[in-house]
């Protein structure tokens, strides 16, 4: 550990436990639920890109999607799994900051992706003979590049912040990964008005979309249930598949970030859900919740897998 007056050049994880039992039992977990986040949404992109009856804007955002789940999961999964196999648990300050640079960077482009997602459900249901029109290739190709934007935007003002504050104390974090919350605790100068200032670009914003999101969902189901008689089922369903995406991301970031940063012992729980199960189970929903995806899928699978004799 550096001393008071060396400036901090490593950080100690204290991850999720210090018993090696309770590590080696977290590893298969982990990996477990890492590996199967990879191929559910590899089993999406997959699908969507052979199957032409599903080159639609709706399928085209749910595979960025997956591709961002992806990228989510493995910022934080990686380095994670190979702390719990090689008893490491050391990152250096570049690396943290890299860390926490993808982590915003990532959860950024989730949280505009989703919005994407509701304005293409809206203008799905409010405007169905022009949607293939406003809802263009180029048009998709640019709410996801500008999702994508919008998380570097919100993760480079997160780092710009960060970099200036001096560590010179303690520089032990006690969590699985480099966060903002927990590393802005170990500066070693008054963050108060700092630390108003991440909220205001993290939880207060991730609220105030929330909200929007809430209210747009609550519309456009108001709409189905009182006007949409073909295909009322289908569009129920994957509006209902992606309010429940949409909170399984919003709630938990909402819970870390959505406050001046105290840490609580429940957090690092949050982080699992936030970090690793949720991009996990925003695959399991779109493909259980579509019967289109579904039925695709299992064609594929009756394709790729030999057929008993």
């Amino acid at each position: 550990m550096e001393n008071d007056t060396m400036e901090v050049t490593e950080f100690i994880l204290l991850g999720l436990s210090q018993n090696p039992k309770v590590q080696s039992i977290l590893s298969l977990v982990f990996f477990t639920i890492y590996c199967i986040t990879w191929l559910g949404n590899l089993i999406i992109i997959t699908t969507v890109i052979t199957t032409p009856s599903l080159h639609t804007p709706m399928y085209f955002l749910l595979a960025n999607l997956a591709v961002i789940d992806i990228s989510e999961s493995s910022v934080t999964s990686l380095k994670m799994l190979w702390d719990l196999f090689s008893h490491t648990h050391t990152i250096s300050y570049n690396w943290c900051i890299a860390q926490i640079f993808f982590i915003h960077l990532t959860g950024g482009a989730v949280v505009f992706l989703l919005v994407v997602m509701a304005i293409d459900r809206y203008i799905a249901i409010y405007k169905p003979l022009r949607y293939m029109i406003i809802m263009n290739r180029g048009v998709c190709i640019g709410l996801v590049a500008g999702a994508w934007l919008g998380g570097f935007a919100h993760s480079i003002v997160q780092i710009g912040i960060l970099i200036q504050l001096p560590f010179c104390g303690s520089n032990v974090l006690d969590h699985f990964y480099c966060d903002i919350p927990q590393l802005i605790k170990l500066a070693c100068t008054n963050t108060y008005t700092i630390e108003l200032l991440m909220v205001s670009n993290s939880g207060l914003l991730l609220t105030l979309i929330f909200f929007v999101l809430l209210l747009s969902y609550t519309i456009i189901l108001l709409k189905i249930r009182k006007h949409v008689t073909e295909g009322k089922h289908k569009a129920l369903s994957t509006c209902a598949a992606q309010i429940m995406v949409m909170s399984l991301n919003f709630v938990p970031g909402m819970f870390i970030y959505d406050r001046p940063f105290k840490v609580f012992p429940g957090d690092k729980i949050i982080s699992v859900l936030y970090t690793l199960i949720t991009p996990m189970l925003n695959s399991m929903i779109f493909t259980l919740r579509n019967t289109e995806m579904k039925t695709t899928v299992r064609r594929l699978m009756k394709k790729c897998l030999p057929s008993k004799t």
